[in-house]
């Protein structure tokens, strides 16, 4: 299936100067080492936190470790709104931090009866400002969709406000003291919303998602589109194996492309949605004629800023995430945060390793490589609240 474009561009002037229940899945199955003996663990244990802290320890005992990590961080300006926002896209062009759309809860959170508002603002940080530029808009409020660099600019894929899911694709640029948004590209086979994606040699890679507003059902769907080409169009891809997944975690190594984790979904008992949290990671051979199970994830991981950026040394950072041990947590008012450790990822070693611990975590927002530090702008603290902050890490492998 090819889906081809029509070519636009605009020049965006500076204006003014769910509930659902949480479905635990094991941790993924660990090779037993030889000469130990063998335990028979209760179910009730095995679900347990302490079950979990305590595999996850001994296994990482077995592993080869990259050497010592150092991370340092930074905090740069937090965005001009200050509640903060979630599901943003954000990116570099110009050598400026570039943050678009998103959504929050003004006036009143969601367990207080407050409404989601998704935004059109358009946030610029140039290198080495201390504020931020403000004044540009999207053409209508959106977010939750996918972002990646692209020829300079950020590159944006599908999204949703409070009524629909969206198919659009645009480019962000920042040039000479304006925001363009490009146009000229194929717009997605279908709206699409809390999917992921990353860049790699033959173009964009999205994967998973849904297609509308309350679906009780994920896409288990891949595509790849070549932004370069004179005829580009959206190509299938064979889908992702298992069931379909939001949520999930893009990657790109090398030449290769990885999908991580995220969340299947499926009705429950008041027809709304449920999450089962997945750790499953599946590689899309070189030529994207199949995807194969690779090494699962030590403990589920959903909604972490994303594509996973590489540090060095063949590493792969995964920057907290939602494990979905406190999914549907209550009161709601006190959810104590998602996670807040660094995963140290070797695809082609396939191994796990613990890289330390982020100064805040945040979910549902990208993971902006600027420079030589990672970025993640503003994003979700717990279900309903998001933070201004913005804050800039540096990860080094010897």
């Amino acid at each position: 299936m090819h889906l081809h474009h029509q070519q636009k561009t605009l020049h965006v002037p500076r204006q003014g100067a769910d509930k659902s229940s949480h479905v635990w899945q094991d941790p993924a199955p660990l090779s037993h080492p030889a000469g130990l003996p063998t335990l028979e663990l209760s179910p009730a244990f095995r679900c347990s936190n302490l079950f979990r802290i305590l595999v996850f320890g001994f296994w990482f005992c077995f592993l080869p470790a990259p050497g010592q990590v150092k991370l340092s961080t930074r905090e740069l300006p937090p965005l001009p709104d200050e509640l903060g926002v979630a599901g943003a896209f954000a990116g570099v062009s110009g050598d400026a931090l570039l943050v678009a759309g998103g959504a929050n809860f003004p006036g009143r959170p969601p367990w207080d009866g407050g409404q989601k508002k998704w935004h059109d603002e358009i946030y610029v940080l140039p290198r080495n400002a201390t504020n931020w530029l403000t004044g540009f808009k999207l053409p209508h409020p959106l977010a939750y969709g996918v972002s990646v660099p692209y020829d300079g600019g950020v590159l944006c894929l599908g999204g949703s406000d409070a009524e629909r899911h969206y198919r659009e694709v645009f480019l962000l640029r920042w040039r000479a003291g304006r925001v363009l948004i490009e146009t000229n590209f194929p717009p997605l086979p279908h709206p699409l919303a809390n999917a992921c994606g990353t860049i790699c040699v033959g173009g964009v890679i999205l994967a998973g998602g849904e297609a509308a507003p309350g679906a009780t059902r994920a896409l288990n769907e891949a595509w790849r589109l070549n932004p370069a080409a004179t005829d580009a169009a959206w190509e299938r891809l064979p889908d992702l194996p298992g069931p379909g997944r939001s949520l999930a975690l893009a990657a790109t190594y090398g030449s290769s492309v990885y999908i991580l984790g995220g969340v299947s979904l499926f009705a429950g008992p008041d027809d709304k949605p449920t999450r089962r949290y997945l750790t499953d990671v599946y590689l899309l051979t070189s030529h994207g004629l199949a995807w194969q199970r690779q090494k699962a994830l030590p403990y589920p991981r959903a909604a972490a800023p994303g594509p996973a950026p590489q540090i060095g040394n063949g590493w792969v950072v995964l920057l907290g995430g939602d494990d979905g041990s406190r999914y549907n947590f209550q009161p709601a008012a006190e959810h104590p945060g998602f996670l807040a450790g660094l995963l140290l990822w070797h695809p082609g070693r396939a191994l796990f390793r613990a890289g330390g611990v982020l100064t805040a975590a945040r979910v549902t927002t990208p993971a902006v490589v600027w420079g030589n530090e990672i970025v993640i702008p503003s994003g979700e603290t717990r279900p309903g609240v998001r933070s201004p902050a913005v804050t800039a890490y540096r990860l080094e492998t010897p």
